[in-house]
């Protein structure tokens, strides 16, 4: 798996990929994280990335030519990904992570300024994402997260498959809590439940907690266009248990 990162600010990604999964994963060749700084693709004495908006707004905007003439440099086939980050883009989430995962390259392209000429948008990038309703200075930051996100699907990447089974939305709903040691803390203790040896009475009492869990905090994940009829029918079978 390769990721090619478009930036004009590429210290920005100086040793962050470096520890943890992601560096293990580039340890073993498992992926690959290429960063392109975006003026080397650019023309002129100054190469310029970046002009005043047409219409009088103010603020800058990024140039298409160098965006083109990078992603064009760096794009190994025309199935390759081209992920533009800005925060009008789609929100980026799990099952779009396991989505990339799949490929061999993904191109990401990261946002500055007032925002990027939308011919980017509109002729180049397969994808406009964002991570969040809110705006960073740039695509740096979401682009680590995308890497991160991306990287976690991909075979080998983390120790045990079912670490990723397991984690918050792989199955459309937030993880259920975890305890270890002390058994009991400061009188709080850990539910007996999970003392039993009974591994389906256990697992049972997971998935009702993960789902009380995202029926308080995230509720728009069990809406009825995020969730499959079949599974929405068992989770308000499981809601009517848990309030009757």
């Amino acid at each position: 798996m390769r990721f090619d990162i478009i930036t004009i600010f590429p210290r920005m990604f100086e040793g962050v990929f470096s520890g943890g999964v992601i560096g293990k994963a580039r340890e073993k060749d498992l992926i690959e994280i290429h960063i392109h700084d975006l003026r080397t693709f650019a023309t002129g004495k100054h190469r310029q990335v970046d002009d005043r908006p047409f219409g009088g707004k103010q603020g800058m905007v990024l140039k298409p030519d160098p965006i083109f003439a990078a992603v064009e440099a760096v794009r190994i086939t025309k199935e390759s990904p081209v992920v533009l980050l800005s925060p009008q883009g789609r929100r980026f989430d799990s099952r779009l992570a396991k989505e990339f995962a799949a490929v061999s390259q993904i191109c990401i392209i990261c946002g500055r300024y007032e925002g990027v000429d939308e011919r980017v948008n509109a002729f180049l990038a397969t994808h406009e994402l964002s991570i969040g309703d809110y705006v960073l200075s740039g695509g740096e930051p979401a682009a680590i997260v995308i890497v991160d996100s991306v990287s976690r699907f991909i075979p080998s990447v983390v120790g045990k498959i079912e670490s990723v089974q397991e984690d918050s939305f792989f199955d459309g709903l937030l993880n259920h809590p975890q305890y270890t040691r002390p058994r009991d803390f400061r009188s709080m203790k850990v539910p007996e439940i999970l003392f039993s040896g009974n591994h389906h009475k256990i697992e049972s009492w997971r998935k009702k907690k993960a789902l009380e869990k995202t029926t308080r905090m995230r509720p728009d994940l069990v809406g009825p266009s995020r969730i499959s009829p079949g599974k929405k029918r068992k989770l308000d079978e499981k809601l009517r248990e848990r309030k009757g």
